[in-house]
């Protein structure tokens, strides 16, 4: 089979998946009552019972369940996913308004969460029982094991608490008077491209200060799984019989580590490392909310507090299909690296 049949059956794999997902998101919704359900559509805080049951049968809302999917289905196909009470605003305004901030972080960090994980990793195998590896282990197992919201404490606690750094938030106050000020473009809603676009480095600069912490409590917490996963692997490759044939041939010790062992290592890393860039598209709750990052994370949180049902709706769909075109990405890199993965 080519790479391309291999994507196109992918691809039509992925849209029944996907139909899979919003069957799921639909079947939850519909656990709840109507006068639950009416609330997405509510966009004030004083509705009489009657004007209650008035939007319950405008909107359908007693109808069948599957008169109810397929209308929901127009209206998301639309652009119409309902009002939020934690967003004050549509659901679509208040996606754009938080995913720009989540988006910033995850191409910040993601890339170094990734990257951490396979140096030390292979750094690890490569120097098995050594003090290196040692370290590596440690540091491994101890960033596994740590709460997300401990190490995110002690951080602030530290930097900000002790030495006065890298406060949280997403900018200050006056460079967010220049994001909002006249002759500023936001192009993209994410601070750093946006600044830069509009050559203002006080905005990139600033927003890149405070994305230090949060990015750090991030790299330590999710590289470790990357970095046991990288090491087992490394070592794994590193006893197969062809890295002896390769050794008997001659080949030097950076050959073998980096041509043969490093790249047959990285293909259980590459799903590993779709799964944790997808979490983080996801959103970060305890992550934003400790840093004071208003993103995605910390927009469901307060709409599970509030039982906001429209962004508790979207943002499980949005989830959903998030990992859904993660998982495919992952599939076609693997066929790309491993050719025995499409003729399989």
């Amino acid at each position: 089979m080519s790479l391309l049949s291999y994507i196109i059956r992918r691809l039509l794999l992925m849209v029944l998946v996907l139909i899979g997902v919003s069957l799921l998101v639909f079947t939850v919704m519909m656990l709840l009552p109507p006068g639950q359900r009416v609330a997405a559509y509510v966009t004030n805080d004083r509705v009489s019972p009657a004007q209650m049951d008035a939007m319950i049968a405008k909107y359908g809302l007693n109808d069948p369940a599957p008169v109810q999917y397929f209308r929901w289905v127009r209206n998301l196909l639309h652009g119409e996913f309902g009002y939020s009470i934690t967003a004050s605003s549509p659901v679509i305004d208040g996606f754009v308004r938080f995913f720009p901030v989540t988006l910033g972080l995850v191409l910040f960090s993601a890339p170094l969460i990734i990257l951490v994980g396979i140096f030390l990793g292979t750094l690890g195998a490569v120097r098995k029982d050594t003090p290196t590896d040692h370290f590596t282990r440690v540091f491994a197992i101890v960033g596994y094991s740590l709460p997300t919201f401990w190490l995110g404490l002690l951080l602030m606690m530290i930097f900000y608490g002790f030495a006065g750094i890298f406060p949280p938030g997403t900018v200050s106050n006056d460079v967010r008077n220049i994001i909002y000020g006249e002759g500023y473009h936001q192009y993209t809603h994410l601070l750093v491209l946006d600044g830069i676009l509009n050559w203002r480095w006080q905005v990139v600069g600033d927003a890149l200060y405070r994305m230090v912490l949060p990015t750090l409590n991030l790299v330590v917490i999710n590289s470790a799984l990357i970095m046991r996963l990288m090491r087992s692997s490394m070592l794994e490759s590193l006893g197969q019989d062809y890295m002896m044939t390769a050794r008997a041939k001659g080949a030097d010790r950076k050959t073998l580590f980096r041509r043969h062992a490093r790249r047959n290592a990285m293909l259980p890393v590459i799903t590993v490392s779709g799964l944790t860039f997808a979490g983080l598209m996801g959103g970060m709750v305890i992550t934003e909310t400790i840093f004071d990052r208003k993103g995605i994370g910390w927009w469901m949180a307060q709409a599970a507090l509030q039982l906001d049902v429209a962004a508790i709706m979207f943002n499980v769909l949005f989830l959903g299909t998030i990992y859904v075109v993660i998982n495919l990405i992952v599939d076609l890199i693997y066929a790309y690296v491993d050719p025995r993965v499409r003729l399989s």
